[in-house]
């Protein structure tokens, strides 16, 4: 299965009714049936509120690309030292703020 990522679009507060119901089925039927579209008011009164309209989608070819040429990149091996100070500091037992006093 290829990678999905969500993508959004903002509906600002100053629309009105008519064009919002509008802009809604169009955007509805223009998803794909598997995309999990959300809705969600997004915002306050200093900045304004907004609809947000979160849904799933493919990669496009050039972020498919992308993603391709830096999904291989090499990385480094991890070093030996650093790994067994990491087993180290995994056993050390913690205590939180109102453990050891």
């Amino acid at each position: 299965m290829a990678r999905r990522v969500k993508d959004f679009i903002e509906i600002s507060e100053y629309t009105s009714l008519d064009d919002l119901i509008r802009f809604l089925e169009t955007i509805r039927d223009s998803l794909p049936g598997d995309c999990e579209p959300e809705l969600k008011m997004r915002g306050d009164e200093v900045f304004g509120r907004r609809l947000t309209i979160s849904f799933l989608r493919e990669l496009t070819a050039e972020e498919a690309a992308l993603e391709e040429r830096y999904a291989g990149a090499d990385l480094p091996e991890p070093d030996d030292a650093i790994e067994e100070l990491r087993a180290k500091l995994d056993k050390v037992p913690y205590q939180g703020k109102s453990g050891g006093r």
